[in-house]
């Protein structure tokens, strides 16, 4: 199959992209997601003239890099969710501005739309990202919650987002939402709400990362068979439960990297994720996109993980067989 391997850089946005790009070629990826964070990807700089795009294109050639999807999960987690400070320290100031929540949430939706414009610009049609919930801290249902509090938020989701997606469709982009907690979409069944929100249009798809799905019990490869014509883009990222009898799949507010979480995450192939059915998942439904390293592991040197990931994604794809069987014994 040779799918492409890349290497999403949120986890990277400390370093340069001039830096992160020579990196990741060391590492041995074929190409970046970019980050709309740093100096990775800066959408303002994208639409400010042609020059941004192609100098951001140039440091990625000048590595033998490619770059197939732009990503923008921080502005994206804005748009729908009951803002506070905590969203002041992941959107641009200019973003922010007097933190006003209502203020907040209609300028991250103007830049997710000129996200779109300015990957168009980059030569990408997928935008992967978040959308934020107005209801997920009514998961647990107390204090009770009734069905029209749930179905309110799923219309505050398609209010907020289908005039964006309606500006991803004049431009020929695509939306990828990683279906995440925190967001309107966590697992197969709200994903399926989600997508009756916004009246199933081909626009919003799921950038598929299984990290997310097994902690919570939630097959992946379930979720690839559910929505096998909406996976626009493809994270390999692991997970980890470490439930002890003390510890709670809730995570008890708990740090990532702390051992008494009742999970975690891990780098590729040293959690629980079973990759070897995902790929044959992507394989039977024909899924030909990147596969993209969001690596995360706080117990393990990055760059040690970063390199071994990319060694793993290239041992664990492979093409589907183009003959039956027994095609020999056919007359």
């Amino acid at each position: 199959m040779s799918r492409p391997v890349t290497l999403f850089t949120g986890q990277w946005a400390d370093l340069p992209l001039e830096t992160m790009a020579e990196k990741a070629a060391e590492m041995g990826y074929d190409g970046l997601e970019l980050a709309c964070w740093g100096d990775h990807f800066e959408v303002d700089k994208a639409l400010s003239g042609d020059g941004y795009c192609k100098k951001q294109r140039a440091i990625l050639e000048k590595h033998g890099l490619q770059c197939f999807a732009i990503s923008n999960h921080l502005v994206g987690q804005a748009v729908c969710d009951i803002i506070d400070e905590r969203h002041k320290l992941i959107i641009p100031e200019r973003l922010w501005k007097d933190g006003d929540p209502e203020g907040v949430r209609q300028r991250c939706a103007q830049e997710m739309i000129d996200t779109a414009k300015a990957a168009k610009r980059m030569g990408v049609n997928v935008v992967n990202g978040f959308t934020g919930s107005s209801i997920w801290h009514k998961l647990y249902f107390f204090p009770p919650t009734g069905q029209p509090e749930i179905d309110a938020g799923f219309t505050d989701f398609a209010d907020r987002w289908n005039p964006i997606f309606d500006e991803f469709d004049k431009v020929g982009v695509r939306f990828g939402l990683e279906v995440h907690p925190t967001e309107i979409a966590y697992d197969i069944h709200t994903t399926r709400r989600a997508l009756e929100a916004v009246g199933h249009r081909k626009t919003f798809g799921f950038n598929f990362d299984p990290s997310h799905l097994i902690w919570q019990g939630v097959d992946p490869v379930k979720f690839i068979n559910a929505f096998e014509d909406r996976i626009y883009h493809v994270h390999i990222k692991d997970g980890i439960r470490l439930l002890d009898g003390e510890s709670s799949i809730l995570a008890s507010h708990l740090s990532f990297g702390d051992h008494r979480r009742g999970w975690d995450f891990r780098s590729p192939g040293r959690g629980e994720v079973d990759f070897e059915e995902i790929i044959r998942a992507l394989n039977r439904i024909g899924y030909t996109g990147p596969l993209s390293v969001e690596w995360e592991d706080i117990g393990m040197d990055r760059f040690h993980g970063g390199t071994e990931a990319a060694d793993f994604v290239r041992a664990i794809d492979f093409q589907p067989s183009n003959v039956a069987f027994d095609a020999a014994f056919e007359e």
